[in-house]
């Protein structure tokens, strides 16, 4: 384990140096509020020592050479929406927010491209290649309010991943500050590179623990005109994620196909005072197509409507904005049926999605927790959302971790992995540890300890370096 120094008033004062003293902060209240993140355990929160706010890459670079000065770890963190601990400080030290910066700088429809900086929002972001009449295809559930710097340094999914990919997909650049306080830029506006290794990728979706990506070059794409959303309603769990195989078989490439499970369409329709049909005993397929040729999208849509109806749907309608807003407000709904959950995002082979909810629904059944099931079904992603409810400690405690030995060895053995998305945080570093092919773990650490020699950078996270 590395072994960390208080901070000190010395560096306290070295920060108020390089960034202002209204930019750092040490307060008890302050402290407080960046103890976790979307984390509600309390097992898992560990208090900062001092939360700075940077408003400049050259300010970032500056924090991390004080925190390599002075042996101070630092947890980079974006807008907080992580569930799987990666904003929280477990070693306390410094936590760096890079709220302040969040310009879009130029949005370029000749180049077809962005260049904004990792605080700006990612609805923003959306908003106005929108308006410009394209589409930045990112759009992770939490898009309202997470920032673009944390969707890559997570690599995040969402809704549209089945046709356009992750977060990765749709960036060029990105300028980064390493461990150790340097600024680099790594990727270029190219379509191809053969050009020695693909660092940005290395740094994309490394939970913030080999670079703070400070700005991006973003991809833009032409916006489709015609789109039409589908909801296919179901009364049986398994025609339901039959369901997904056979869209894909058709190649219909679609943009999204979300599943929801009953228990997420009663506990989200409540908590956003909606009801729609089969609020009682359905299971939801939102599928949406997108089209440049009205035709097109019409001969989708026939298409569509005979595969769902082939596949056992009771319903099939045109979704509304209603529907989508069921789907966003999932997660955040159970919080209110429990305080304490946990969130697995695995993610298998798109043609395994259907078995995999199959069987380890089976599974859960063999215990007293409740298990609420999602699925960006169209491209592998299952998320399982575990509610404590009145369990104590000490059961909760036994039956997630008996769920998991028995759910992540099957979803290994399906060619899966532990995260699709969402990241490993601290949460699941041990299971990190136990699932990784030994060699492959091994290059990743060695990665960490050149990058990282002093392990300063986003310490206790995805593993134990």
């Amino acid at each position: 384990m590395s072994k960390y120094e208080p901070v000190s008033a010395e560096v306290v004062a070295a920060l108020q140096t390089a960034l202002g003293a209204e930019y750092v902060r040490t307060d008890a209240e302050t402290l407080e509020k960046y103890k976790t993140d979307e984390e509600t355990d309390p097992r898992y929160h560990h208090l900062p020592e001092v939360v700075v706010w940077p408003g400049s890459t050259e300010e970032v670079a500056a924090v991390m050479k004080i925190a390599n000065q002075y042996n101070v770890p630092v947890t980079p963190r974006s807008a907080g929406t992580s569930v799987s601990c990666g904003a929280i400080p477990v070693y306390g030290g410094i936590v760096l927010l890079l709220e302040r910066m969040d310009k879009i700088e130029e949005l370029n429809t000749e180049g077809m491209y962005m260049v904004v900086e990792a605080g700006a929002r990612t609805v923003e972001i959306q908003e106005k290649a929108n308006a410009a009449g394209f589409l930045y295809a990112g759009d992770p559930c939490s898009a309202d309010s997470c920032l673009i710097g944390g969707n890559i340094a997570t690599n995040a999914g969402g809704n549209k991943a089945v046709r356009y990919g992750t977060t990765r997909d749709q960036v060029y650049a990105i300028e980064a500050v390493t461990p150790t306080g340097d600024i680099v830029n790594v990727g270029a506006r190219l379509k191809k590179k053969s050009t020695g290794y693909c660092l940005e990728q290395l740094i994309m979706g490394s939970e913030g623990t080999l670079g703070i990506i400070t700005k991006a070059t973003l991809k833009l794409l032409p916006l489709c005109p015609y789109k039409l959303d589908l909801l296919a309603i179901f009364t049986d769990l398994d025609k339901a994620v039959g369901l997904v195989p056979n869209l894909i078989k058709a190649g219909l490439n679609p943009t999204s196909v979300e599943f929801m499970d009953n228990a997420f369409v009663r506990s989200s329709s409540d908590y956003c005072e909606l009801k729609l049909p089969h609020y009682e005993d359905g299971f939801y397929v939102i599928v949406t197509v997108e089209t440049f040729n009205e035709d097109e999208l019409e001969s989708k849509m026939e298409q569509l409507d005979e595969i769902c109806s082939a596949s056992g749907a009771t319903d099939v309608l045109e979704a509304d904005d209603r529907v989508w807003k069921l789907r966003r407000n999932c997660l955040e709904s159970t919080r209110v049926l429990s305080l304490v959950s946990t969130s697995d995002d695995l993610v298998v082979p798109v043609d395994q999605i259907a078995n995999c909810i199959r069987h380890l629904t089976k599974v859960a059944e063999n215990y007293s927790f409740k298990l609420f099931t999602l699925a960006h079904a169209g491209d592998g992603n299952l998320h399982f959302q575990i509610l404590k409810g009145e369990m104590s400690d000490e059961q909760w405690e036994d039956e997630v971790s008996r769920f998991h030995a028995e759910a992540y060895p099957y979803v290994y053995s399906l060619g899966g992995r532990l995260s699709g998305e969402h990241g490993i945080g601290a949460k699941k570093v041990e299971a990190m540890e136990k699932y990784t092919e030994p060699v492959e773990m091994k290059m990743m650490k060695e990665i960490k300890r050149a990058l990282d020699p002093k392990n300063i950078l986003n310490p206790g996270k995805v593993f134990n370096a």
